[in-house]
């Protein structure tokens, strides 16, 4: 169980090492492209993945569509060039922060809504279970409840 630990934590300090090694194949003559290219690939989304950043991504797409942003950059086109290029063939959604529009609404205010929406569900079903419905006691009820308390404080005189 140890060795299995330590063969563990060891491949986790790996990968750091190995997402470095796929960025560095991309090279530039001017540092300025080399940060834009991974200020590109940094605000673009997987769209396999979703949740990780081209950058981050090793599916075959992300590999693909970072290829071609190199080739892009190596042809001389600017980052926001790029950019509009990917917004245009793959949708605002291959964007970490898309730009908020009548179209992206649904990314912005979609968890918003969803949590709003279960918030008034928890809130009616909490209030209905304490709007108790009081109920008038028959004389035949009232009685049998009185006995039932006298007998447990009777019992619980006779405890003491």
């Amino acid at each position: 169980m140890r060795h299995l630990l330590l063969t563990l934590i060891l491949l986790l300090n790996l990968l750091p090492g190995l997402h470095a090694a796929t960025l560095a194949e991309y090279t530039f003559d001017e540092p300025d492209k080399a940060e834009d290219f991974r200020d590109i690939i940094e605000e673009m989304r997987c769209l396999v993945c979703q949740n990780e950043s081209l950058a981050g991504s090793n599916a075959e797409l992300a590999i693909d569509l970072r290829n071609e942003i190199y080739e892009m950059m190596k042809s001389g086109q600017e980052k926001q060039d790029i950019i509009d290029f990917m917004v245009a063939r793959y949708g605002d959604f291959v964007l970490y922060s898309p730009p908020l529009k009548p179209t992206t609404y649904p990314i912005w205010f979609g968890p918003l809504i969803v949590f709003l929406i279960g918030g008034v569900v928890l809130f009616r079903i909490l209030r209905r279970k304490s709007v108790t419905q009081e109920t008038e006691l028959s004389a035949e009820e009232e009685q049998r409840l009185n006995r039932l308390l006298n007998q447990s404080n009777d019992q619980r005189d006779a405890d003491q």
